[in-house]
């Protein structure tokens, strides 16, 4: 795998993830921080107590060393130099089944007490009312454990909030909502499940909102913890999780402020079926194992329940592996892809190109714009096509002669006004022209001989066929009068054959 320089590495850069967790390690860049406040989240978080196990034991004991590694990193950070916190925002992916809900509400719980400004607010965020009502229960049960807790914090479960005493700074756990932010900025907002929000509507335009407390001077952190998504990775996901990348292979710039732990496989890994099917290699990307997994039980389930069907693996390896859907098992990626870069010419340039060719095209490929700009642009599409072809060196430009079809029939190649000629010989009318014979009903075909009313008939069609936009077509109409009535002449001398 390659490698960055060591050098001068840029923020947050973790160019040795893989060897770190390979050797048992937190994989994530070394964060320099204010010592005595890292002591004491660490002090709060440990006395915790877990409410869903059995003795209920204190988190100093029951959570490994990784969460604790990224608790004091996103509370406690410290630029040596200037005093500043340097980790604004934190993006964790681990498997599932890790205690990443149970250790966030733990999380929470040590910034709520930590805060000393008053009256502030905190959210926790997850994308479904199950999974929220869990992190409230969470938090508050550890809170109802420990009666010096229930002094300092106080609990309201009807609006699923608990609130510090002392500073009337409060921490809320909220459903995934688009007014979820609406009011007060949050210093603090923890989301649960964040791949969940990439299948949801407005979930960027929601980030965007949460992230605006950053700028305020008061400033504002986020801290995400997500398992790998169950389909292919898609919106605020997919743009969280290669910026992620990014920033920990050295190539997010200087100085970002957001701080990737991803414990997941390298890309040449996951799609090395026989690596991670062999069970040897899951404990490397499961930080909690023996402590909230067991381990022969995955195993159990796996071969019972995740080797079911080749779907039912796909989903069981991105959840409990992070295998990416795309990359490892069931690929939907372009296979050309990992080549593509790799059979590029670097001789072949522009001229050379010219150099070699006879003919050269220019076009574009609109996607699902094409069906708009055929319809609309008609006169526009034409220009661009022709200015297109107008970066060539004028000694370079070549006439072609473009027939007009008789029928739409006759010649799908000239629909979309791409029939055109070049230099003295450019009939921009010739362009229109085609394009409105073949945009006209079968039915209204045999009237376009009989040129100028062939400029209402095609107007009305065009208008039938926008269906009440009649300013719009009326105007198509004229356009296409004015300028294709010479072009609509049989056999127009002004077109030159192609050899001339």
């Amino acid at each position: 795998m390659a490698r960055p320089s060591t050098e001068a590495l840029p923020r947050f850069a973790c160019p040795d993830w893989w060897e770190k967790i390979q050797a048992g390690q937190t994989p994530m860049a070394a964060v320099p921080v204010n010592h005595a406040r890292a002591a004491k989240a660490l002090a709060f978080f440990n006395r915790l107590k877990l409410p869903d196990v059995p003795g209920t034991p204190a988190l100093s004991e029951a959570c490994g060393d990784w969460f604790r590694d990224i608790l004091v990193a996103f509370l406690a950070s410290e630029d040596q130099s200037t005093k500043q916190r340097l980790v604004w925002e934190l993006l964790c992916m681990v498997p599932k089944k890790n205690s990443k809900t149970t250790y966030v509400a733990a999380l929470g719980l040590t910034a709520l007490f930590m805060e000393e400004a008053p009256n502030r607010q905190m959210l926790l965020v997850a994308p479904s009312q199950n999974i929220s009502e869990r992190c409230f229960d969470q938090a508050q049960g550890m809170i109802r454990l420990d009666q010096r807790l229930q002094a300092i914090f106080k609990v309201q479960d009807h609006i699923k909030r608990i609130e510090r005493r002392k500073t009337g700074t409060v921490f809320d756990v909220k459903t995934f909502d688009t007014s979820i932010v609406t009011g007060e900025i949050p210093i603090l907002t923890i989301i649960d499940e964040l791949h969940e929000l990439g299948k949801k509507a407005k979930a960027a335009a929601v980030m965007q909102q949460i992230r605006g407390g950053g700028i305020t001077m008061q400033g504002g952190q986020v801290l995400m913890i997500t398992t790998q998504s169950d389909e292919a990775p898609a919106g605020i996901w997919r743009t969280e999780l290669d910026k992620a990348r990014k920033i920990r292979d050295g190539k997010g710039g200087t100085s970002p402020i957001l701080l990737p732990v991803l414990y997941e496989f390298p890309a040449e890994l996951q799609r090395n079926e026989t690596y991670w099917r062999d069970q040897r290699h899951w404990p490397l990307i499961l930080p909690n194992l023996n402590r909230s997994i067991d381990a022969q039980r995955l195993v159990d389930d796996y071969e019972n329940n995740g080797r079911a069907t080749k779907e039912a693996e796909q989903i069981w390896t991105s959840q409990h592996l992070n295998i990416e859907i795309g990359v490892g098992l069931g690929s939907q990626e372009w296979r050309g892809a990992d080549y593509w870069q790799a059979a590029g010419d670097p001789a072949l340039t522009l001229e050379a190109l010219i150099e070699r060719s006879e003919v050269v095209t220019f076009g574009a490929d609109g996607g699902g714009l094409d069906d708009l700009l055929g319809r609309l642009l008609t006169a526009g599409r034409a220009a661009v096509h022709a200015a297109g072809l107008f970066l060539l060196p004028r000694a370079e430009r070549r006439r072609y002669r473009v027939s007009s079809p008789s029928s739409r029939r006759g010649n799908e190649q000239v629909s979309a006004g791409c029939a055109i000629g070049l230099g003295q010989n450019f009939d921009l009318g010739l362009c229109i022209k085609t394009t409105l014979v073949d945009w006209t009903p079968d039915w209204l075909e045999p009237l376009l001989p009989y040129w100028p009313w062939a400029a209402v008939i095609i107007g009305a069609g065009l208008a039938w066929r926008l269906a009440g936009a009649p300013g719009l077509a009326a105007f198509a109409a004229a356009v296409g009068f004015i300028l294709g009535r010479r072009s609509m002449e049989p056999n127009n001398p002004d077109i030159p054959d192609a050899d001339q």
